[in-house]
């Protein structure tokens, strides 16, 4: 199976660095839950400094505003993983790099750390295109590193049909 999701996960990002690539286009990521996972699958690929410009890997809320100029009071009035921290952090991944395409992902990848409104398996996405900024909600199941790669897979496909 490590193979398969290997692969996928492969395919589907040298799928969005050609889209990159044919918009001229540069990539950053903000991370929170996968911690530079998303940035990792991105510079796996040979020629990835040709459309990847950089990762923020923002695990603490004090990392999120020192890295990203998430307001801490936002974090402190809607949680870390919250819908204004995503759309915060895939604006700030923008404001604080050379890119003009960003990912965000902020949530509870377990085993613990959820609670009965944010479970764990919740991730709250942002991505930022020259169209805009989209945010989703999604709840994964499996362990933790099942809910991390799941968080991959999803926002590296979103970002694929967004560039689409």
């Amino acid at each position: 199976m490590v193979n398969s999701v290997t692969s996928a996960r492969r395919t589907l990002t040298a799928q969005v660095a050609e889209q990159l690539l044919s918009k001229k286009l540069l990539l950053a990521t903000a991370e929170s839950c996968t911690g530079g996972l998303i940035a990792a699958a991105c510079t796996d690929l040979a020629g990835s400094s040709d459309w990847f410009e950089r990762g923020f890997v923002s695990y603490s809320n004090a990392a999120k505003t020192e890295l990203l100029g998430v307001p801490a009071d936002l974090i402190e009035s809607h949680g870390a993983v919250s819908e204004p921290v995503a759309r915060a952090m895939v604006e700030g991944a923008l404001r604080h790099s050379r890119s003009q395409v960003a990912v965000a992902v902020t949530g509870v990848a377990g085993p613990g750390g959820g609670s009965p409104d944010k479970p764990v398996g919740t991730v709250w996405f942002g991505w930022a295109t020259p169209d805009g900024v989209v945010t989703d909600k999604r709840c994964f199941d499996g362990d933790r590193q099942q809910v991390r790669e799941a968080t991959v897979q999803h926002a590296l496909l979103r970002l694929k049909q967004l560039l689409a």
